[in-house]
This record gives C-alpha cells, sequence and structure tokens, in this order.
C-alpha cells in the first residue's frame, strides 16, 4: 500500500477586511481559534471633554493580518467580523513576510514618527527620493504631495501606501 504524500500547507500573510471598529476584536478571535493573527496598532493621543488620554488605534482600518493557508480560509471566514479576504487582481491579497517584519520595526521604533495609510489608487507617482536616516536608509520612494516631511513607502501588493513622516533632512532627491 502506498502512502499518500500530502504537500505540506503553505502558510502565507493575508489580508482580511473586518467591519468597521472590529479590527482588535477579530485579531482576539482569530488568535483564540489558533491563527497567527496581526493588527498593527499605533498610540495616538486623544481629547475628551475632561481629559486627555492616550489610546491605541489600528493602523489600518478595517484591516487585520492573519498567516493563513488555502484550506484555513473558510474557518476565517465564519469569524464572527470577518467580513472577506482583501483581493489583489482577482486573488487573496498575498502580504510577503519582509514587508509585515518592516511594518514592525517601524511601529517598534516609531517614537516621534506618525504613520498615516493612503489608498493609491488616488495618488499619482510623481518625485522619486532616498531615505538617508533610519529603518529605510537605502531605500528609495515616491513623493506624491509637495511636502517637505513625508515619504512614501509603497506596499504593492495590498494597493495600498505607508506614508512614513521624516525630517526634512532624512530625505533627498536623487
Amino acid at each position: 500500500m502506498e502512502k499518500m504524500h500530502t504537500k505540506p500547507e503553505i502558510k502565507q500573510w493575508h489580508v482580511i477586511y473586518t467591519k468597521s471598529k472590529w479590527e482588535k476584536k477579530v485579531d482576539d478571535l482569530l488568535m483564540q481559534k489558533g491563527f497567527e493573527s496581526w493588527c498593527p496598532v499605533q498610540k495616538q493621543e486623544r481629547q475628551w471633554s475632561d481629559r486627555k488620554k492616550i489610546i491605541e488605534v489600528p493602523l489600518f482600518r478595517s484591516y487585520v493580518f492573519i498567516k493563513a493557508s488555502k484550506e484555513d480560509y473558510t474557518k476565517i471566514l465564519s469569524t464572527i467580523g470577518v467580513v472577506n479576504f482583501l483581493y489583489f487582481e482577482r486573488k487573496p491579497a498575498i502580504i510577503r513576510d519582509v514587508e509585515i517584519e518592516e511594518i514592525r520595526k517601524y511601529l517598534g521604533m516609531s517614537t516621534t514618527s506618525s504613520i498615516q495609510i493612503v489608498d493609491m489608487a488616488n495618488i499619482p507617482a510623481q518625485t522619486k527620493v532616498s531615505i538617508n536616516q533610519g529603518l529605510f536608509m537605502g531605500q528609495r520612494g515616491e513623493v506624491v504631495k509637495s511636502g517637505k516631511k513625508s515619504v512614501f513607502v509603497r506596499l504593492e501588493s495590498i494597493n495600498m501606501m505607508m506614508i512614513v513622516e521624516f525630517k526634512s533632512e532624512e530625505v533627498s532627491l536623487h
């Protein structure tokens, strides 16, 4: 009797779309199901009528990253709060490990910088720049708006752009 050879499941990072303001809840539910998921957050100061408070807000609205294989799709989609996978070119978007690590590293070292996420579909590429300092040193990016503090790092696999604010001396034209 021959042994059946099954391919090991290839787990890759995907993006799932969640109900509005459900990012952290979905992340918790997926981890309870045994998945490696991640909802990147950044601290923001919010003003209430009587005080200021630092809160953690999701970096990507309505998105959670999950490391999964095709076999996991049904289990993921059956999770409360999950709407669907994010699709790019009619396939579930795959995020490279290096892109996940770059976001993690930047969030870990970002004390004076802030990150904003912008949909690339509305922004044409213009001026090319080189990054002179920090985590992205030596990399090139495209500045979309005229501003002295912004460098745009493209995350092509999800058709999004990560906007990282730098001091003007950290960026130069090339």
